[in-house]
């Protein structure tokens, strides 16, 4: 693959050509590459894999069989393998700086993976009416992370043919968000230090077409848990006071798990979102897998959630003699957009939307570090919210988004840049 080239598509057409192409966290070995070829076709300095990523920071993640079955996928669909290549173990951020002179260094986080959704097949599905559905059977965009890339990517290429404007940009392109997993590790590789002004934003979460809300709020502080019990396997007639019965413990996990009482002071929440045990119907499970979520408002209400999760999982193992294993596999926190960092949003979208002072962005991101390493270094930072009609709620099978609203981000960021580096042009 090479890149986008001088042949370039506009925003609907690469985020077409990322829909059908889903790739899940830590394993965007194809938009990644074209991502990395596309930027350095544009004349921006690109690094990507171990120079943009911490390993050890890295949670959950992928087998080696995956990260091979997703390179293998990712070259199939054309990807340049001497990018591949440089993204060993699921490393796949992509990081690209352009710098013309002095000036402050500004940064954009755009999201890239996808999410393992099936993909709904009903004929009056915008994708399969339009031929860009997934062709990842298990794998879909049902977040709008194939516009957010797409936006990152018509933005690059509006920004390098734009003579103006003086100083630095760094386009960040984060893998793993869903889950929590992906800004963390680049955080620690130093992508955002030295960076005075940061901004990134969200498609959708209900804010309808054509309404921009400068400051996203409610993110929830959250950890992704894995939870493993293991037991003994015993015949189910014969012998089965010899079994140590891993699925029963999991089973009242769940139930557990789901009754924990909410906290009266703020949010929580609680999911599990899979179950996976036994080998037959005869035979007492020794192994049962949990992956489950606990949320709060604040690090307080998260530490209350996950005290009272890791009660409900010894309980349920001491009920059944079982052993209990906990590992955590990615985390948000909270964050607040600084106010100087909204006013340039809100000035930067006044000619193209209707402002709304704030929208709740109904769940997290992790990029919430990303802001707060900067503003900890005294740089400013905004998270907003861009609206975007959608066929259903985020996750959704029938997920999809407005497409009118692509272009509306990529002029939008332009704007940013245009404000805060001296931009002489007027869009």
């Amino acid at each position: 693959m090479d890149g986008y080239g001088s042949n370039l598509p506009d925003v609907v057409a690469r985020r077409r050509d990322l829909h059908r192409f889903p790739e899940t966290g830590f394993l965007e070995y194809r938009t990644a590459a074209l991502t990395a070829e596309t930027l350095h076709g544009l004349g921006y300095a690109v690094r990507v894999g171990p120079e943009v990523m911490r390993a050890e920071a890295i949670a959950g993640r992928p087998s080696a069989a995956q990260v091979q079955a997703a390179q293998d996928a990712a070259r199939a669909a054309g990807a340049a393998d001497h990018w591949i290549a440089r993204m060993p173990a699921g490393q796949t951020g992509v990081v690209a700086d352009l710098a013309r002179g002095d000036g402050p260094l500004l940064a954009f986080r755009f999201d890239m993976d996808a999410l393992p959704v099936v993909e709904t097949d009903a004929a009056s599905h915008a994708p399969n009416a339009r031929g860009y559905a997934s062709q990842r059977p298990g794998s879909m965009h049902a977040c709008g992370h194939d516009g957010h890339t797409a936006i990152g990517l018509t933005l690059a290429a509006r920004l390098a043919a734009d003579p103006h404007w003086r100083g630095r940009i760094r386009l960040i392109f984060q893998p793993a968000e869903e889950g929590g997993r992906g800004a963390k590790p680049m955080v620690e590789a130093g992508m955002l230090d030295g960076v005075d002004w940061f901004f990134c934003g969200h498609l959708g979460c209900l804010l309808p077409t054509g309404k921009l809300a400068p400051t996203a709020t409610g993110f929830l502080y959250s950890r992704k848990i894995d939870v493993t019990f293991t037991g003994r396997a015993a015949h189910a007639a014969m012998g089965p006071e010899q079994g140590r019965n891993a699925l029963l413990a999991a089973a009242t996990a769940a139930l557990g798990l789901h009754a924990i009482a909410r906290h009266a002071s703020e949010i929580t929440h609680v999911n599990v979102g899979r179950l996976v045990a036994g080998t037959g119907r005869n035979v007492i499970a020794d192994r049962a897998e949990l992956l489950i979520e606990v949320r709060g408002e604040s690090d307080a209400g998260l530490a209350y959630m996950v005290q009272r999760a890791e009660a409900v999982l010894a309980g349920a193992a001491a009920t059944q003699d079982v052993t209990v294993q906990l590992e955590v596999m990615g985390e948000t926190i909270g964050a607040t957009t600084s106010p100087a960092a909204a006013a340039i949003v809100a000035q930067a979208g006044a000619e193209l939307a209707e402002i709304v002072p704030e929208w709740s962005i109904g769940g997290g991101d992790d990029a919430t570090f990303m802001m707060r390493a900067v503003q900890q270094a005294g740089g400013q930072a905004a998270y907003f919210i861009l609206g975007s009609d959608l066929a259903a709620v985020h996750h959704a099978s029938t997920f999809d988004i407005d497409e009118a609203a692509l272009e509306t981000g990529v002029r939008l960021f332009e704007r940013i840049t245009q404000i805060l580096l001296g931009s002489e042009r007027v869009a």
